[in-house]
């Protein structure tokens, strides 16, 4: 949702501790699994980019596995913060924060550097139900749709849930149109596009 929802904030992660060897394989492991994927990296690539070794990076993380779950749980706790600045930017108005958000995921659409969404990517990548990464990905995508659900409900549109999963859809969408057809494409229509779904839900309430 945030940026860091769809992408790693590697600058972030690196200011908290940077001299830490758990944060720089971390921030490591981040900037990689994002740029090339969780599956073509491998721990020997993490442990050089962050400056150790394996028997550290095991050290910190029990497996590679365990260290993807740390990666997509940060950017989960990053779009967390995200959804509560724009909160305490509009304080009690919930359609505020709905336009807000839109503007803000627009912003994120634009980004050259783009790869879409990491924990959609992972998704992908990690089919088995069984992957502790698995209930990280479903937990934060749940939670994201839950807070559109509650935006909705509170700014007194008809059939919140049925707005949210549109808006929720709209944006899962944008993200893939502008991987495949760039910025100018279908996607930079993202925030006229919600616009009007939002004003339509409202017409009908």
């Amino acid at each position: 949702m945030s940026r860091a929802a769809r992408k790693p904030n590697k600058d972030a992660i690196s200011r908290e501790e940077p001299a830490r060897p758990r944060e720089r394989i971390l921030a490591a492991a981040s900037d990689l699994f994002y740029r090339h994927g969780i599956r073509a990296v491998g721990v020997d690539a993490i442990a050089e980019a962050a400056g150790t070794n394996k028997m550290t990076l095991y050290r910190h993380f029990a497996s590679k596995d365990a260290l993807v779950a740390e990666y997509l749980r940060r950017l989960a706790a990053e779009a967390d913060a995200a959804w509560d600045a724009i909160e305490a930017a509009h304080p009690a108005e919930p359609l505020a924060q709905l336009y807000a958000w839109l503007e803000s995921m627009k912003e994120h659409l634009v980004d050259g550097d783009d790869r879409g969404c990491a924990l959609a990517n992972a998704a992908v990548e990690l089919p088995e139900k069984g992957h502790p990464a698995r209930c990280v990905i479903e937990e934060a995508k749940n939670a994201q749709r839950n807070r559109l659900v509650r935006l909705c409900r509170a700014a007194g549109i008809d059939e919140p849930e049925m707005l949210a999963d549109e808006l929720f859809l709209l944006l899962e969408g944008a993200r893939v149109a502008r991987q495949s057809m760039g910025p100018k494409g279908p996607a930079s229509r993202l925030v006229r596009l919600g616009q009007a779904l939002i004003a339509a839900r409202r017409k009908a309430a």
